[in-house]
């Protein structure tokens, strides 16, 4: 039985995979964040991922967004059998042009603790259009979220600077992608209309897609 892990993404936990369907011959492994070092690295907290929940290369990893980010550095520490990345970037060179402008101006350091999980008024536009119940998951899952993690993980995001693509990479990402715009994004599915947060509302199509590649 091949082990499934799924890395959910900034300001999420695993409930944002919900709607995807993982064939019952695998065995599904939720991955909770924890604690990081302050200043430590995506490829520092993936050893720690690594180590924790003993991921080896046999192993199938799906990353959303930030998720899909640290599945890459897992990767390339373990060499699984399949990493499946949705709404994520590969590389740093398909990265968007804000992150070179907060990466110099790092304003998010100024926001207090405290408000960093009530800000999902402002995220939830550019996540794109939400049904009700998702919307409600969607801001219980920022505001359980640890803003001392949310700042971390910012942080580490904009400093990432990998180049490198391990083998046996599936992505999936949306035309309709405000953080990470399709533009730059480069061997890839596209689902055309999918947002950013395409695994919540375009989750059978999503389904339809990890079918084949889970078999594969």
């Amino acid at each position: 039985m091949s082990k499934v892990f799924l890395i959910p993404g900034l300001g999420a936990d695993t409930r944002l995979y919900n709607n995807i369907d993982i064939p019952p011959e695998h065995d599904v492994i939720p991955i909770d964040w924890i604690k990081p070092e302050i200043l430590a690295p995506l490829a520092h907290y993936a050893q720690i991922l690594v180590y924790q929940h003993n991921i080896k290369p046999n192993a199938i990893l799906i990353g959303t967004s930030l998720g899909g980010m640290l599945a890459i550095e897992i990767a390339k520490l373990v060499n699984p059998a399949k990493v499946i990345l949705i709404s994520t970037i590969k590389t740093i060179d398909e990265a968007p042009w804000y992150f070179v402008v907060l990466k110099k101006l790092p304003v998010y350091k100024l926001l207090p603790n405290s408000l960093l999980p009530k800000l999902g008024f402002l995220i939830k536009p550019i996540f794109g259009k939400m049904s009700d119940s998702d919307a409600w998951l969607f801001n219980d899952m920022l505001q359980k979220n640890s803003p001392v993690f949310m700042k971390w993980a910012m942080q580490a995001a904009l400093n990432w600077d990998n180049k490198i693509i391990p083998p046996n990479v599936y992505h999936i990402h949306g035309d309709q992608d405000a953080v990470f715009p399709v533009k730059n994004i480069k061997n890839a599915t596209i689902v055309k209309g999918g947002t950013h947060i395409m695994v919540f509302n375009r989750a059978k199509e999503i389904n339809k897609w990890l079918k084949p590649i889970l078999k594969k």
